[in-house]
């Protein structure tokens, strides 16, 4: 059993697919950093809000022995509280989008490259089939 185990770990796709969740994952959290610290708060600022991400609609009234602040959507929801986080949300469907369109470049650009492969090997000038060479060879071979 650990021999198989060797051979599935020792498989080239295992391994790509294993440092290719590592450096997916470190992109995410630059992503996910030039989400948050760079493009919601332009957004937020021509919204008129510094932190959009603290946008949100309560639903019910703040829980009793409530001290955290009222305008805070991280204290309302540690407290418990029926909140709609919208901006966080709307944070979260933008850092999609920009890793999404990252991800779109990044595979159509492979594509042209593995296409430009693929037109180079075709116009590349055949070589003399098998049997041809050995039609050469033949004939070679008759003339001593």
């Amino acid at each position: 059993m650990f021999k198989e185990f060797r051979d599935f770990i020792a498989k080239g796709n295992v391994i790509d697919l294993a440092v290719a969740v590592i450096i997916g994952g470190a992109f995410a959290l630059i992503t996910a950093s030039l989400t948050d610290d760079v493009i919601m708060p332009i957004v937020g600022a021509i919204f008129g809000g510094a932190d959009f991400s603290n946008y949100f609609t309560l639903l019910s009234d703040l829980p009793e022995g409530f001290e955290g602040n009222p305008n805070s959507y991280t204290d309302l929801k540690e407290a418990g509280a029926a909140v709609v986080g919208w901006g966080q949300f709307i944070t979260v469907v933008i850092n999609f989008l920009i890793l999404a369109f990252i991800i779109f470049i990044l595979v159509r650009q492979a594509n042209k490259i593995i296409d430009k492969a693929k037109k180079e090997e075709e116009e590349a000038p055949a070589g003399p089939s098998e049997t041809d060479l050995l039609k050469e060879i033949r004939d070679l071979l008759k003339k001593d």
